[in-house]
């Protein structure tokens, strides 16, 4: 299970003041190992926004089979007190200079987010640190932690995208690989069986600077961030690297499967299959770029058709997804109402089979990837977004020049290049076809 970080992030980020920045972030950046983390610093021209993101091994992957809920529970004590504040003195010193930490898990990490001014940032990294290292786990805090996400689990049920979701992911991916989620039934089973001893122990086990990645990004100075991380964590040690682990390969699931919902006025449908490949491979861009003439906003295939002109749909898309750490997925994912969903697969699947078939044209190629390279430089034009962006490349194992090169390789992609990564590792018929909501078929 994903949970969320438990403490908002600011919903406005600043706009980097020099739109020439995104275009030499490695030159920008300083980066250095400070007591075993991995710290990544860039100034930019923005005046007084500081903004942190970090990962360290600690994600569902490192949950026990005994219970495999404790990345969740470990992450969901760190915002609950720590041995020297409880969790309202936490909330107040934050919220006095309208400062946000927050944590939250993924498959394979905890994740980490920061949002601060310029003059903060020594109370809030030091708080940061705080948390991480030292927990107060509170038994009453346990207690209620463990409520809290049941309680977020139950009313996540309630959602078609996240019941079809998890059809999929559990379809697709083989028992054993990191981004197959547990079964409800097995993860609220393991919340309310799970104890603070093995919270704890968990923690211990892997929470450290082995495996940490901070970035910091926006109205900073370089070497006074080196010496304020390396004061907070001064000592600090643990974690282990997480083994990567086989790839998914062909799982025999039933090929569609449909998760009936009474009284939903939409039908969620997921389609797609493990791809094999991590982001940064080869074929990865030119299966993405490809992937973005198919289904990505307005001008992709599907929308214009299924949505536009056959109106069938809500919204509908296509994307790769969670490649960062591991090999991912390739998904179409869209929304139609109960009566529309026949039409809407059968033309879903007529635009799957041309686009297979005979993949895209050069005119779709060169506005493609004049779109997607477009995207990836707004992705840069935040703080936020050139953190995120930062922290993504070091977790795919790519140096940092990537981000700089990444508009040369995309537009050195070739037709054959694209269309050959689409009909090679892609195949329509051993995709998975979910289904959530009311469908009257499954009734």
């Amino acid at each position: 299970m994903k949970l969320r970080s438990s403490l908002s992030i600011f919903a406005c980020t600043a706009l980097l003041s020099c739109s020439a920045f995104a275009a030499s972030v490695a030159q920008n950046a300083v980066r250095q190992s400070i007591g075993g983390i991995d710290l990544v610093v860039v100034k930019t021209g923005i005046k007084d926004v500081v903004t942190i993101r970090g990962t360290l091994a600690a994600g569902d992957a490192r949950s026990p089979e005994s219970n495999v809920a404790m990345a969740d529970l470990a992450a969901g004590m760190l915002d609950k007190g720590t041995a020297t504040r409880d969790k309202f003195a936490i909330a107040k010193a934050l919220g006095d200079v309208g400062a946000t930490i927050g944590f939250g898990t993924s498959a394979s990490a905890l994740n980490i987010t920061a949002k601060c001014l310029r003059a903060d940032l020594p109370m809030v990294m030091n708080l940061l640190a705080e948390q991480l290292r030292a927990p107060a786990f509170s038994a009453d805090e346990f207690g209620k932690l463990k409520k809290q996400i049941a309680g977020q689990v139950a009313r996540s049920l309630e959602e078609t995208d996240y019941r079809a979701n998890l059809a999929f992911v559990r379809a697709i991916y083989p028992k054993g690989h990191p981004n197959r989620e547990t079964s409800t039934e097995e993860y609220l089973a393991a919340i309310d069986k799970a104890t603070l001893a093995e919270v704890k122990a968990f923690h211990a086990q892997f929470y450290g600077p082995v495996t940490m990645r901070l970035v910091v990004v926006g109205d900073v100075d370089a070497a006074a961030v080196s010496s304020e991380v390396g004061k907070v964590f001064s000592g600090w040690a643990g974690g282990s690297a997480q083994p990567r682990g086989a790839r998914a390969g062909k799982v025999d699931a039933v090929r569609e499967q449909a998760v009936f919902m009474a009284d939903k006025t939409n039908v969620t449908l997921i389609w797609g299959q493990a791809t094999g490949l991590r982001y940064g491979e080869p074929d990865v861009l030119a299966l993405r770029v490809g992937t973005a003439a198919f289904g990505s906003g307005f001008t992709g295939r599907l929308m214009a058709t299924v949505r536009d002109k056959d109106g069938l749909t809500y919204g509908i898309g296509a994307f790769n997804s969670n490649d960062v750490f591991l090999d991912g997925d390739w998904r179409i994912q869209g929304n139609f109402a109960p009566e529309m969903l026949a039409k809407g697969i059968a033309s879903t699947r007529k635009q799957l089979m041309l686009w297979h078939k005979d993949g895209i044209s050069a005119a779709e190629l060169a506005d493609n990837k004049g779109k997607y390279v477009g995207a990836y430089k707004l992705g840069l034009s935040t703080t936020a977004g050139m953190a995120g962006v930062i922290l993504n490349t070091l977790n795919e194992d790519l140096p940092l020049s990537y981000i700089d090169e990444f508009g040369d390789k995309v537009n050195a992609l070739t037709l054959e290049q694209v269309n050959g990564a689409i009909k090679k590792h892609l195949n329509p018929e051993q995709m998975v076809m979910i289904k959530a909501g009311t469908i009257p078929a499954a009734k």
